[in-house]
Formats: structure tokens, C-alpha cells, sequence
């Protein structure tokens, strides 16, 4: 996370303060969508620092049907806000909608909430259109002395926004995926540091590469890291990184082993 300077900081602290109670109050009296969308607008300008009257925009036409809110930044769409009533349990048909509605618009992030829970979604444009879920905040349960709960709070601020927080964020969470991480493991570079390594501490052992991948998809990787679309997407990104470095890299003899010494013959 990036560091939140201090009159943000303070924002944020002071607006979970302010909007905890207001949101436990409206949930009680179950109050309907339209009063849930005017709280939603309060909290994007006084915790989030959008202007509500020129940067947050209501019923953003879209193909013939509407999403409930819309910011703008610089007259450019940012990003997509899907709200229902603060009594809804939020459900996949209600993310679904909202995809929907950012796919149309080519937009890559969409914001499905009812005041209390705020789940932010990358869109991915394949075929067909999938979500990757980012950020998840249930703002009844954020304690505003923790500073990791600020931060997740900062991520959807107009201030982070501006300086690609979000989108950092989620790279930051792609690389340190137990599926990225179980395809570099798998990637030449790092078999051949793991055998490197391996020699240095047992220089009389023959020990290949392929022996190595094997222990490691058969004994130390989990059966779940290594199937499905996730895996098999960090594969891809993990062979297209690999290969990168390896054609920026001076040429280097892959069976080269060390000494008994420790030195690369």
C-alpha cells in the first residue's frame, strides 16, 4: 500500500466514524434503494472525496437500462456503481448486472453495493466476459484504528484513484497468488535456481531439473494450485514473464552445474 497522507487519513477515519451508526440506523429501519443510493452519494463525497455534484452522476444511461451511479473524473467514466437496498443480501445475479454494465461501457472496474458491503470487481474482457473480485469491505465491521482497514478504504478514495492504487493493488495481488506463484515455480529460470542451489548442498547427487518439477507437482504444490482456468492463466502469464527475462538476459549454459567448490562450471 501506498503511503495515505495525512488529511486523507484523517478523512477516512473520521468518515467510517461518522457513517458506522448512520449505516447499523438505516439497516434497522430496512430503508428502500432510493434512500440507500443518497446514503451511498454522502459516503462517496465524505469518505471517498468525490464531488457529489459533479463527479458522482445518477442513473448513467446504459443500452436502454440504467446503473445507479457513475464517476466521472476529468469528464472521463471511471468507474461503475451498482446499488441495492441496504436490506439485500448481495448475490451473483446482482455482480452479474453490474459486469454487465461495465462490459458495455469497456470500463474495467465495477462497484456492487448496498451501503454496508462493497465488493469491487475487475473486469476481465474475455469471451465470454469473466469478473476477478478485488476488494471486498463490509463497512459495519471496519474498525477506523486499524490502519490496514484504512488503506482498503483508500483504494476506492478519488485521491488513489488518481494515482492507480486499485490497479496497483491488484497487481500486487495477482503476483502473490498461490497460482502465479505455483507457475513460476514450474518456470525454467526458477528450476534452475532451485537445482543450483541443491547442488551446492549435495555437489556427488545428480539431480535434473525434470526431478525437480516432479517433486514439486507431485509432492509440494497442491493438486488445487495447479488446475483449472486460474492455473492455467498463471501459467501463461508466468511463461510469457519467464521468457521476457530470459531474452533480456545474456545468453547463460542451462547445464551449467557447480563445483565441488560452489563454482559454475
Amino acid at each position: 500500500m501506498v503511503a495515505i497522507p495525512k488529511k486523507i487519513n484523517e478523512r477516512l477515519i473520521s468518515g467510517i466514524k461518522k457513517y458506522q451508526p448512520l449505516l447499523v440506523s438505516a439497516k434497522s429501519r430496512d430503508v428502500g434503494e432510493a434512500d440507500t443510493v443518497t446514503l451511498i452519494k454522502d459516503m462517496l463525497s465524505d469518505i471517498f472525496g468525490y464531488d457529489k455534484y459533479s463527479e458522482v452522476t445518477s442513473e448513467f444511461a446504459i443500452r436502454g437500462t440504467y446503473c445507479d451511479l457513475a464517476i466521472k473524473l476529468e469528464n472521463r467514466l471511471a468507474i461503475l456503481i451498482e446499488a441495492k437496498a441496504i436490506g439485500i443480501d448481495l448475490k451473483e445475479q446482482h455482480t452479474k448486472q453490474a459486469i454487465d454494465y461495465a462490459a458495455n461501457q469497456g470500463l474495467d472496474w465495477v462497484v456492487l453495493t448496498n451501503g454496508i458491503t462493497w465488493l469491487v470487481y475487475k473486469v476481465i474482457f474475455e469471451k465470454p466476459i469473466d469478473k476477478e473480485l478485488v476488494v471486498s469491505l463490509d463497512l459495519s465491521a471496519i474498525n477506523s484504528r486499524s490502519q490496514d482497514d484504512v488503506e482498503s478504504l483508500y483504494l476506492l478514495c478519488k485521491e488513489g484513484w488518481i494515482k492507480s492504487a486499485l490497479g496497483e493493488y491488484h497487481t500486487q495481488r495477482q503476483a502473490l497468488s498461490r497460482f502465479f506463484i505455483g507457475a513460476m515455480l514450474q518456470t525454467d529460470p526458477v528450476l534452475d535456481a532451485i537445482r543450483r542451489e541443491l547442488r551446492r548442498v549435495s555437489p556427488d547427487v545428480k539431480i535434473s531439473t525434470d526431478d525437480i518439477k516432479s517433486v514439486l507437482l507431485n509432492e509440494v504444490i497442491k493438486r488445487e494450485v495447479l488446475e483449472g482456468d486460474k492455473a492455467k492463466d498463471a501459467t501463461k502469464k508466468a511463461a510469457r514473464s519467464s521468457a521476457k527475462k530470459l531474452r533480456g538476459s545474456p545468453a547463460q549454459n542451462s547445464s551449467s552445474e557447480p563445483t565441488a567448490n560452489g563454482e559454475i562450471k
